[in-house]
C-alpha cells in the first residue's frame, strides 16, 4: 500500500506543505515516484512522519529532530533543555494572562507599561513612553519605586507640564519649575537611589545615560525639558539648604 503526499499528510494529521517542509529540512527522505511522476509513500515514510510529529508536539525544535536516531532515541539532556524552554514559555504565557486580566480590570490601554496598568489613565503619551524605556534600563525594585511615585502624584501640575507649548514664555517656565521642584526634592529624599542609580541599572551607566538623554529629547519639547531642568536644579538647591539647616541644628 502506498500513499500520495496528500494522503500521507491526511493520515498523519498534518498538511502537504508541512510534509514538503520536512523534505526541505532533510527530516523526511524523498520517496520513490510512480510511473506518472507522483510520489508514493510507504509505511516506513508514514512512521517516520508520525515520529517527527510526535517530537515536534513535545517541543523538540525541528533543527534537533535530525539528531534523533532511527530508533527514536534522543539524549536526555536535549529533552531537559526542551522542558526548560517549555517552562519558560508557560511562565511567559501566565504573565501575559495576568497582565491581560489587569488591563481589562483597569480599562487600561493594551500597550500600557507592564505593572503600570492601574495608573495608565493619568500618564501622558510621553510619560508612558518614558516608563517603557525605563523598564529596559532599571531593575524591578527601581520600577516598583517609580510606580509608587506615579501613584502618589495626584497633583494636576503634571498636566500643566504636559500641555506646555514649546514657545512658552520665561515666566510660565519658571513658575512651573518652582511648583515642580518640591515634588522632585521629595522623591530624592524618599528614593535616595535616584541620585546614584548605579545599583539599579540593568544596562551600563553609559548606555543608560545616553538612552535617557535621547529619550527626553525625543519625547518632550524644548520648553518642557527646560522646566524639568530648572525644577531639578531648584530641588537640589532646596535639599542643600535643608541639609545646611539640619547641620546648624546639631
Amino acid at each position: 500500500m502506498t500513499w500520495s503526499t496528500r494522503e500521507l499528510a491526511q493520515l498523519a494529521g498534518t498538511t502537504v506543505n508541512t510534509v514538503r517542509h520536512y523534505h526541505r529540512l532533510g527530516l523526511l527522505d524523498e520517496p520513490e515516484r510512480r510511473y506518472n511522476g507522483y510520489k508514493q509513500y510507504g509505511v516506513q515514510d508514514l512512521v517516520r512522519l508520525l515520529r517527527i510529529r510526535r517530537l515536534a508536539e513535545l517541543g523538540v525544535p525541528l533543527s534537533r529532530i535530525g539528531e534523533v536516531g532511527a530508533d527514536g532515541d534522543i539524549a536526555p539532556e536535549a529533552l531537559r533543555q526542551v522542558d526548560a524552554a517549555l517552562a519558560a514559555d508557560i511562565a511567559r504565557l501566565q504573565r501575559a494572562r495576568s497582565d491581560i486580566a489587569t488591563i481589562l480590570r483597569d480599562s487600561a490601554p493594551a500597550d500600557a507599561p507592564a505593572g503600570f496598568e492601574s495608573v495608565a489613565a493619568r500618564l501622558s503619551g510621553s510619560d508612558s513612553s518614558m516608563i517603557h524605556i525605563y523598564g529596559q534600563l532599571y531593575d524591578e525594585d527601581a520600577m516598583a519605586d517609580l510606580l509608587r511615585m506615579v501613584e502618589a502624584d495626584t497633583d494636576p501640575l503634571g498636566e500643566d507640564v504636559d500641555a506646555l507649548p514649546p514657545d512658552a514664555d520665561e515666566a510660565t517656565r519658571q513658575r512651573l519649575a518652582e511648583k515642580l521642584a518640591p515634588t522632585i526634592a521629595r522623591y530624592l529624599i524618599d528614593y535616595p537611589w535616584l541620585s546614584d542609580p548605579a545599583a539599579h541599572l540593568s544596562k551600563s551607566e553609559h548606555v543608560t545615560r545616553q538612552t535617557f538623554i535621547d529619550a527626553v529629547i525625543g519625547l518632550y519639547n524644548t520648553a518642557q525639558i527646560d522646566v524639568l531642568r530648572r525644577a531639578s536644579i531648584l530641588a537640589h538647591e532646596q535639599l542643600r539648604i535643608t541639609g545646611e539647616e539640619d547641620d546648624d541644628d546639631i
